[in-house]
């Protein structure tokens, strides 16, 4: 049976054994994966998260000679952190780029606060500002946030402080103050720290931690969270699978108004 006909949550459990993803896909695999890109980065991301970077990159790959933007971003973040290869800082710069110029909000985002704070490239606010309008005016609500701080000549709050901190590679700074601020309940705080622990940045990696912080603060409503737990609920990927619980976090997540569970929504539906 092909890759493609396949609905979301069977695609998953094929992929999935005991909490385990399934081995890099071979050509032929591939080449039937990306058929269907909505259906490809779910799978990417499914084994990003058991932490299998060089499959996740395989397909990433095949989807950026396809033209889907969000695999440049991705990209981008394996090389710029060292994921399954050195990092570089070049290879990721360019990656960004490719990705922010293909429509992918979260790379216009990532190239903005690059650009804001000067560290792989000299500062230029002026660019930086029109990154972020281009990933305001794409809904991504982070950028609109940063852009209002920036117009208004303000310092940026807390949350963005610690975004910037990121950029910057100061992981362990930024989780300290995502710890704090999602103490005193910052939904969107509480989702960056469960990344950290996912990917192992600035806090030690621990899925289990990941998933509890990503389930609280999608009770809250932070879309983001929802989908992420969705995944993990797939996968296995730091709690037991539970193929129903996923399927009602990927509904909650895309009616919340997250683009990527939208997709996935609807590669499963077929249309």
């Amino acid at each position: 049976m092909k890759l493609r006909r396949l609905a979301l949550p069977i695609l998953l459990a094929a992929l999935c054994l005991h909490g385990a993803v399934a081995a890099t896909p071979d050509d032929d695999e591939l080449a039937d994966l990306v058929r269907n890109p909505s259906i490809a980065l779910y799978k990417a991301y499914a084994e990003f998260k058991m932490a299998r970077y060089d499959s996740a990159r395989r397909i990433w790959e095949a989807l950026a000679e396809r033209g889907v933007a969000e695999s440049w971003f991705n990209l981008g973040i394996l090389a710029e952190d060292g994921l399954g290869q050195p990092r570089d800082a070049a290879a990721a710069l360019a990656a960004y780029e490719k990705g922010a110029a293909g429509g992918s909000a979260k790379a216009q985002y990532r190239l903005a606060l690059i650009h804001l704070e000067g560290r792989l490239v000299p500062p230029d606010r002026a660019l930086a500002q029109r990154w972020l309008e281009r990933a305001a005016a794409a809904g991504y609500e982070d950028a609109a946030a940063q852009l209002a701080q920036l117009q208004a000549g303000a310092a940026a709050d807390d949350y963005l402080a610690a975004r910037l901190l990121e950029s910057e590679g100061r992981a362990t700074d930024a989780a300290d103050i995502y710890r704090r601020l999602s103490d005193t309940g910052n939904l969107r705080a509480r989702t960056r720290l469960a990344w950290l622990h996912e990917a192992g940045r600035g806090v030690p990696r621990n899925l289990e931690r990941a998933a509890t912080l990503f389930r609280e603060a999608a009770e809250g409503g932070d879309a983001e969270a929802q989908f992420a737990l969705a995944v993990m609920l797939e996968t296995g990927a730091g709690l037991p699978r539970d193929e129903a619980a996923a399927r009602e976090w990927l509904r909650r997540a895309a009616l919340a108004g997250n683009a990527e569970a939208q997709e996935a929504l609807r590669a499963r539906e077929g249309r």
